[in-house]
């Protein structure tokens, strides 16, 4: 019997496999794409209900906040604006906040650092959101918590 050793054109391999990885990174950019689309509708309009506790004072009932937002708009670079309400304690205030917007698989996690809220100071958080529901950490001066609560989608 004799032995067929099949022979591959090297170039026809290169061609392959580039056609491979340009259809993966097209196909990954639509599903950023869709991820991000979904992150912009589940936020405009909507309110965030939930909590917050203060670390050094576990021992207190957790307090409300609550965030009705206006508006996203997603920027350059992984920068988003959020349009929002936020009342919390004695505050409430309407103001644009700037946060970046990392991705952890199909999770949107919201960063804020040292950035100055008008009306409120300046602040450090990292939420991220899945599933109607929203959980995180913050920090302000000297002081920080965790944050939970529920997202509850626009006209609901």
């Amino acid at each position: 019997m004799r032995s067929h050793v099949s022979r591959v054109n090297p170039l026809s391999l290169l061609l392959c496999g580039l056609l491979v990885a340009l259809s993966g990174c097209s196909q990954e950019d639509a599903s950023q794409d869709r991820l991000e689309d979904e992150f912009e509708k589940m936020l405009t309009g909507a309110t965030l209900e939930g909590s917050f506790t203060v670390w050094g004072r576990e021992s207190e009932p957790s307090r409300q906040e609550k965030y009705t937002i206006g508006s996203v708009t997603k920027l350059a670079g992984g920068y988003w604006t959020i349009n929002a309400r936020i009342e919390y304690g004695n505050h409430d205030v309407t103001v644009p906040v700037p946060v970046r917007v990392e991705w952890a698989g199909d999770t949107p996690v919201i960063q804020l650092t040292d950035a100055t809220v008008p009306g409120l100071g300046t602040f450090s958080a990292r939420v991220l959101f899945y599933r109607g529901q929203y959980a995180g950490t913050w920090s302000h001066d000297s002081g920080g918590g965790s944050q939970f609560g529920r997202v509850i989608p626009a006209g609901s």
